[in-house]
Parts: C-alpha cells; sequence; structure tokens
C-alpha cells in the first residue's frame, strides 16, 4: 500500500506532514468513497472528530454519500482520478490525472479542492510542479496506521497509532472495513494519551 513505515516524514516544505500547535492529530482516510463511509461517518459524529478524505475520483459517484461528508464538517481531497503512481509518469500525464481528479470533486460536491495526496506516498519534482500548477497542497502524514497490512489484527491498528503519537501528526488511515469497525477504540486510545483531533488548515484556494 502506501508505505511500510510507521512514521513518515518530509523535509520538502511543499509538503503538509503535521500541523504545528496543542496537542492534537489530524485522521485522514484514503481510496473512498468505499462501501464503509457511512459506518465511519457514524463514529466521528458520534464521537464528534473531524477528517479528511482522499478520494480516488473513479469511485466517486453521485449517489455516494459525498454530501454527508461535507455537512458533518470534513474534508474532502484528491488522490487521483485510479491511484495511478505518479512518479512512472512524465509531467504533463500527471497533471491531467491530478485535474481530472480535482474537476469531477468539484462537479460533484461543489466544493473546491485544497488538497492533494499523492497515492502510494509516491511523487518526484513533476508532481508538486503539477500541484503548485492546480493550486493544491500535496499532503502525507507522519504517522501510518499499517492498517492496509493487519486486517487478520485490526486491534494492532490502534496500538500502532497510539504508540507513534507526535503533536500535529496526520494519521493515515484507509475506508476499510476492519479500520472503521475499530475506528472507536482508536480514537478513545488517542484522547486517552491526551490527543484532540482536527481537520487541515482552512486554506483559501
Amino acid at each position: 500500500m502506501d508505505s511500510s513505515r510507521v512514521v513518515y516524514g518530509s523535509s520538502n516544505p511543499d509538503i503538509l506532514t503535521s500541523v504545528p500547535g496543542e496537542k492534537f492529530v489530524i485522521l485522514t482516510f484514503d481510496d473512498g468513497p468505499s462501501r464503509v463511509l457511512p459506518q465511519i461517518l457514524d463514529v466521528l459524529k458520534q464521537e464528534n472528530v473531524p477528517a479528511a478524505f482522499f478520494w480516488q475520483t473513479r469511485l466517486l459517484h453521485p449517489e455516494r454519500p459525498w454530501k454527508r461528508v461535507l455537512e458533518d464538517g470534513h474534508q474532502i481531497g484528491s488522490h487521483t482520478v485510479k491511484h495511478s503512481n505518479l512518479v512512472n509518469l512524465p509531467f504533463e500525464k500527471q497533471y491531467k490525472d491530478i485535474q481530472n481528479s480535482i474537476n469531477k470533486i468539484e462537479q460533484v460536491t461543489g466544493a473546491k479542492v485544497t488538497y492533494f495526496r499523492p497515492p502510494f506516498g509516491q511523487f518526484n519534482a513533476d508532481t508538486l510542479r503539477a500541484a503548485e500548477a492546480l493550486d493544491v497542497k500535496p499532503v502525507m502524514w507522519r504517522v501510518a496506521s499499517m492498517d492496509w497490512e493487519l486486517q487478520n489484527n485490526p486491534q494492532q491498528v490502534v496500538c500502532t497509532v497510539r504508540d507513534n503519537l507526535e503533536d500535529g501528526a496526520i494519521i493515515l488511515l484507509h475506508e476499510l472495513q476492519h479500520t472503521a469497525d475499530i475506528l472507536p477504540d482508536l480514537i478513545r486510545a488517542i484522547r486517552e494519551q491526551g490527543y484532540g483531533f482536527k481537520g487541515l488548515p482552512n486554506e483559501s484556494k
């Protein structure tokens, strides 16, 4: 999936991996909108936790519950059209893929797209140039939950995140059934470590 590392950092100032401030973290969910999105939204609403969703727009159909995502105060970002590894593409194709994804989200939801996450966590100079030209901020993460590898041991997702928390960290999760199932436990474990929750910074385009 995105990375075999638990903690992902980037020294590039154009890449957002954490947000300085008080003791809080940011939950992000990749690869939707999926069938478990309503369950994830139910938990987030019950726990009063904001989140950011990075969607493959091949999965974004008007009947998916995108409206509820926005009504509940969450954010929707681009994860390209169909999760292609951008570093294998020339600049023009990277630009077009990201642009098509942004356009689809904005056409369906009516909401401006501010953030973009490259599939597999892979990017190069062309990716950053395309993102800048399209006026979207690349977002990575500081803590990877490893949920894509832990389907048979979902409680380990909780332990992995809990043991790697840091102030302002962006946490990588996915719209997977077992992740949705353990989400209440994960939120509880984060709060027990003294952390609150925020969304990504609101940046006007």
